[in-house]
């Protein structure tokens, strides 16, 4: 094929350059980091987990910033730009930064072979490299010990929240997955578990390895009324915080976790109360239990597996009532559909499922067959579509301004409407078109 020129063209190129979408393993991505000398002169923060992982990734960044550190944050997947996995210094990375650096992970890899994750992967890394950081973020794509991100050693590994999810490749119980996600522990380095209840598999490598783990209820915890929040571990303690921008119950166990890795690393990333305040007070993060207001509400959230799902019923039975409330749904085929709608079900009063652009998504078809095996009311409260936009479109025409419209899933189904449907039905700043992966969720 021809020299790929533009970003498109190099993500096309690494859709097509291996077999698999995804090929758990450290061997190929690590042979061809080390013909880069790929390498970061400063402290790292590695964040997996099966949900919070991204809301993590980005309350340390503002807090760090805030404190005045130069900050470097990968994260995955992207919800409207590619663009969107890297930030240097709070900035969104160019297009412009990033090609030579696709341009250097191919002329040095040889004839390895590597999926679109760890081709993108590198090609942001060697740039986060070069920049001349005082810290860096680096968010897990799937489990952690065979994660491609594992091939750099973190000064301190933040492990948010563990249940089910990616059982092909992580194990089917939450002591496997636990395991996997373990494996990102480094020897004497710090590891903040934010699970309130861990698998034993975590507490266990955690010791076999000798890193330094701190526990949510044992080494660090948190207290908070209607107002206000505090939290205490090791000898600091923060009292009277402001609760974090990004809305949701599990943003306060998101945030300790923050909080306590922050502590891990105070004799070299020192950070102040002010800097904690502020940047707890102005994080954002798109398709996390995001409000948009108007006639009718919308909420925006990528819940894509049971736990997410959980958590957003509870949010939004916290938001009170609403006469009726609208779901618009796609996700990967993958997921335990069942349980995702078993537990969301009886807050949604009509359905509208939506295909979604990836072989691995589950048809808008099968998701209402899916609903229909769970619901007692057949009286044509689901419909499908062919795209988020078009089911959204839907569920505004239907919706009364009282109304309250939820759209979740996939980062496809989210990143849909951000992309293309809130521009067109809810008029805020369009995103232009960028190119998906096929592994995102």
């Amino acid at each position: 094929m021809d020299k790929p020129n533009t970003l498109d063209d190099w993500l096309a190129y690494c859709e097509r350059l291996h077999p698999h979408a995804i090929d758990l393993g450290l061997d190929r991505v690590r042979s061809v980091a080390e013909r880069m000398a790929l390498r970061f002169d400063c402290p790292v923060i590695t964040v997996a987990g099966t949900n919070g992982k991204g809301s993590s990734c980005a309350m340390l960044e503002a807090i760090l910033g805030q404190a005045g550190y130069r900050t470097g944050v990968y994260t995955s997947p992207h919800l409207v730009h590619f663009e969107e996995r890297c930030r240097i210094r709070g900035e969104m990375a160019s297009a412009d930064q990033l090609l030579p650096h696709f341009e250097r992970v191919e002329a040095l890899r040889g004839d390895i072979s590597l999926t679109y994750f760890e081709f993108t992967m590198l090609a942001i890394f060697s740039l986060m490299a070069e920049s001349k950081l005082d810290v860096v973020v680096l968010e897990v794509g799937v489990g952690g010990r065979l994660d491609s991100v594992n091939i750099i050693d973190a000064d301190c590994a933040l492990i948010t929240s563990i249940d089910i999810d990616h059982t092909e490749l992580l194990g089917k119980d939450r002591e496997s997955i636990g395991f996997e996600k373990a494996g990102i522990m480094r020897a004497g380095k710090p590891v903040v578990v934010g699970d309130p209840v861990p698998p034993q598999s975590v507490i266990a490598h955690a010791a076999e390895v000798g890193a330094d783990l701190w526990r949510l209820g044992h080494d660090f915890n948190f207290s908070g009324d209607k107002q206000q929040w505090a939290w205490a571990g090791r000898g600091r303690r923060y009292a009277g915080l402001a609760y974090p921008a990004l809305r949701g119950a599990n943003q306060l166990v998101n945030a300790s976790g923050v909080l306590a890795a922050l502590t891990a690393l105070r004799d070299r990333l020192p950070v102040t109360a002010q800097a904690v305040r502020n940047g707890l007070g102005m994080v954002e993060l798109p398709g996390r239990f995001q409000i948009i207001s108007g006639q009718p509400t919308l909420v925006l959230d990528v819940a894509h597996n049971p736990h997410a799902v959980a958590a957003l019923t509870e949010n939004l039975d916290a938001m009170g009532f609403y006469p009726c409330t609208h779901g618009v749904f796609g996700a990967m085929a993958d997921k335990d559909l069942t349980q995702m709608l078993k537990r969301v079900g009886p807050l949604v009063d009509r359905w509208y499922f939506t295909d979604l652009p990836t072989a691995r998504a589950a048809r808008a078809e099968d998701l209402l067959a899916t609903w229909r095996a769970l619901s007692t009311r057949q009286d044509g409260r689901a419909s499908v579509y062919a795209d988020p936009v078009q089911a959204l479109q839907a569920a505004v025409a239907a919706a009364d301004p009282a109304d309250r419209i939820v759209v979740f899933g996939s980062f496809y189904t989210v990143g849909g409407v951000l992309k293309d449907g809130l521009p067109r039905l809810f008029a805020p700043h369009a995103a232009p078109e960028r190119h998906a992966s096929s592994t995102d969720t």
